[in-house]
């Protein structure tokens, strides 16, 4: 359906549900009660229209749909819900899981015949950047991959599971690599004083503490793990995207700006949210009305929310001094 019939049908509906509204609340509340006084019959036929508009305009927009296509949007560091660490995540980035919600919230509205994916993100965990790639793969119908600002690591790597990816001449795009991090707390701890023992079982349970330097072997064992990360990340690029695997293990984890990006192979095209839209109609036959699909948060979600905002505002500066084992990040 075009845009002029949802409208007249939207507008047919609700005119139809205020004339039976209308006829009811009369019928049940001002004509046959004779003994209601005519001020009571007035107020019970105005709640009467509006119970009956109401349920017109969800019949409506069920039937007459305002969207085609949905977007979700993956913004800031990727992390699964509620594991951020000791210190939160910004609070105003959805978690993983909420991301994958969305987007098989919008795969199961038959009004979503696309998927835009919006992305502004250097990237972050590696399995839940991977759960959202893979909800992203799993959508029946066009989807497309859009980079505002950044589209870096774990957000290229969900880009890749999309149709097509877009970004503007001045995005930051790539970043094809994972990385492992730690600190390492010995000096300070000879300084105060203070000794570290723990007892385990298994020769590598400690690998990547922060009070015991790494040997060899430990160093080895960790390495391993990124390899064997990074060595999925270029595979997942590379049949994505279409890619000669050497070509992308080439790029060294470099960053590129839009233009470069475009020559290399690693985005589609270059163009705007408008321009988007015209390939999405295109590729519909349609015109595009696009829904953005959010987490819907009760009172008790937004009370949190305002928590985590202020814990996130004390505590990001200081996120990697707490944060002792090794970490793996896209």
């Amino acid at each position: 359906m075009n845009d002029t019939t949802d409208m007249l049908g939207r507008g047919a509906l609700l005119g139809l549900a205020l004339v039976v509204g209308a006829v009811a609340g009369w019928a049940l509340f001002v004509r046959f009660p004779a003994d209601l006084a005519d001020l009571l019959g007035v107020l019970l036929l105005l709640a009467t229209l509006g119970v009956a508009v109401r349920i017109a305009g969800n019949v409506a927009a069920a039937k007459f749909p305002a969207y085609n296509v949905a977007q979700v949007a993956v913004e800031g560091a990727i992390t699964r819900d509620g594991d951020g660490g000791p210190v939160p995540s910004s609070p105003t980035t959805p978690g993983a899981d909420e991301i994958v919600q969305q987007i098989e919230r919008a795969d199961e509205d038959p009004n979503a015949d696309a998927l835009v994916v919006k992305l502004n993100t250097p990237g972050g965990a590696v399995v839940p950047s991977d759960d959202i790639r893979l909800a992203a793969e799993r959508f029946d119908g066009p989807t497309v991959a859009y980079a505002t600002d950044t589209c870096a690591s774990g957000g290229y790597w969900i880009a890749s599971a999309c149709d097509e990816l877009w970004a503007r001449r001045g995005s930051i795009v790539g970043s094809i690599g994972v990385r492992g991090s730690r600190f390492t707390a010995t000096d300070l701890l000879d300084r105060v004083g203070v000794s570290y023992e723990q007892l385990t079982a298994g020769e590598f349970k400690e690998a990547g503490v922060p009070f015991t330097d790494l040997d060899d072997e430990e160093r080895e064992y960790l390495q391993g793990l990124i390899d064997g990360y990074y060595d999925e990340f270029v595979e997942r690029v590379a049949a994505g995207r279409d890619l000669d695997p050497e070509f992308v293990r080439s790029t060294e984890a470099k960053v590129y700006l839009g233009e470069e990006a475009h020559e290399l192979g690693l985005i589609d095209e270059i163009g705007t949210r408008e321009d988007v839209e015209a390939r999405l109609e295109d590729r519909l036959d349609a015109e595009v009305a696009i829904e953005e699909f959010e987490p819907s948060e009760g009172p008790l979600g937004r009370l949190r929310g305002g928590a985590t905002a202020m814990a996130y505002a004390f505590g990001s500066g200081i996120a990697d001094a707490v944060d002792g084992d090794a970490d793996f990040r896209l």
